[in-house]
């Protein structure tokens, strides 16, 4: 059973940081490219960060160039989306997504990932 657990979100006051983790299990995904979406209250779920296994490719939305960063450690598979400058319109569940294939630049539909986490509340207080 192919499963995706993130964890690592919380309370932060804007400014702060967080990192999150998603670990997966059930084979590896050393063909996929791995996204973080977020979605917050009343809102579609929108694209954050996407790499592909190798960590040689990686694509973030404009919203969070600068702020964020995504890593990967495929011997734990896992990846990290690493959030500095935390700003309360970033307040949102943040989900771990996994997508058969190694291009990261067509990666942020939504609809295009077969594989999703559960997601991690993420809250930044102004």
């Amino acid at each position: 059973q192919v499963q995706l657990v993130e964890s690592g979100g919380g309370l932060v006051e804007a400014g702060g940081s967080l990192r999150l983790s998603c670990v997966g299990s059930g084979r590896t995904f050393s063909m996929h490219v791995m996204g973080w979406f977020r979605q917050a209250p009343g809102k579609e779920r929108e694209f954050v960060a996407a790499i592909n296994w190798n960590g040689d490719s990686r694509d973030l939305t404009d919203s969070v160039k600068g702020r964020f960063t995504i890593s990967r450690d495929s011997a734990k598979n896992t990846i990290y989306l690493q959030m500095n400058s935390l700003k309360p319109e970033d307040t949102a569940v943040y989900y771990c997504a996994a997508r058969p294939t190694q291009n990261v630049m067509t990666s942020r539909r939504a609809a295009a990932y077969a594989e999703w986490g559960q997601g991690t509340q993420v809250t930044v207080s102004s």
